[in-house]
């Protein structure tokens, strides 16, 4: 079951919706110059649209509740915009951050593979627009419309390299370089073409969580990274993001 949102609209079937922008001729070319342009975002709302499926846009505030850990699994949802913080929380009451999403990412399909209750917690980090469909309405559009399913295969494809990128990550890299990595994924880097140099709002807690490390190694390697000049950081998050931070996950 979902959290309790600001505000939300039932989705109204839109005549004509285009369910994604469609390519040019000139792209073409342009590929073929080494000039390839950014592809067009995804419009999942598009092709629930296009397809009369019954869905609901729910925004949340930051740090609202979409879903909780034992929730009911009935719905997948796609972030329209905002950014979502997955977690579980141990019997001993710890909480491990499992994954920072953001615009254009599913979440909650482990309702399509049966999965009756949540196995972990979704909280928005920034003010959100989630997209809301149903198991049933989401396993029917998947058969019917080609783009989406291949959209969400791929989806589930780089969920579960990133998981086990994350695996290693925790396996073999030390703090230091942990944090460098989560920092980079939460400004997009290798996701869109102009990565956000500002990181969502977030504590030093939930980043030490993220890592699996301490709020106080987290704060240390913030202020180092600052004197490096890789992130422009004066004590509180949002922090800005330069480029050159790269060099710390690609050190050896």
């Amino acid at each position: 079951m979902a959290g309790k949102p600001g505000k939300k609209t039932n989705g109204a079937r839109t005549n004509g919706a285009r369910a994604n922008g469609a390519r040019t001729n000139g792209d073409a070319t342009e590929r073929a110059n080494g000039t390839a342009p950014a592809r067009a975002p995804f419009n999942a709302q598009g092709y629930l649209e296009s397809a009369g499926v019954a869905k609901t846009i729910a925004r949340y505030g930051r740090g609202e509740s979409i879903f909780a850990q034992g929730d009911l699994c009935d719905h997948v949802m796609y972030i329209q915009s905002g950014g979502v913080k997955l977690s579980v929380l141990s019997k001993n009451g710890r909480e491990a951050v499992v994954a920072m999403l953001g615009p254009g990412d599913f979440f909650g399909e482990g309702c399509l593979a049966g999965q009756p209750l949540r196995m972990g917690s979704a909280t928005a980090i920034t003010p959100s627009a989630i997209l809301l469909v149903g198991k049933q309405a989401m396993v029917r559009l998947l058969h019917r419309q080609r783009a989406m399913s291949d959209r969400f295969i791929a989806h589930m494809l780089a969920r579960n390299i990133r998981i086990e990128e994350d695996l290693i990550d925790q396996l073999f890299n030390s703090s230091e370089k942990r944090l460098a990595r989560a920092l980079l994924l939460l400004a997009r880097y290798g996701k869109v073409d102009k990565p956000v140099r500002v990181v969502p709002k977030i504590s030093q807690e939930t980043l030490a969580e993220m890592i699996g490390t301490t709020r106080s190694r987290v704060n240390f390697f913030l202020n180092k990274f600052k004197k490096l000049g890789f992130i422009e950081y004066d004590g509180d998050i949002p922090l800005k993001i330069n480029s050159s931070l790269l060099s710390v996950v690609l050190h050896d």
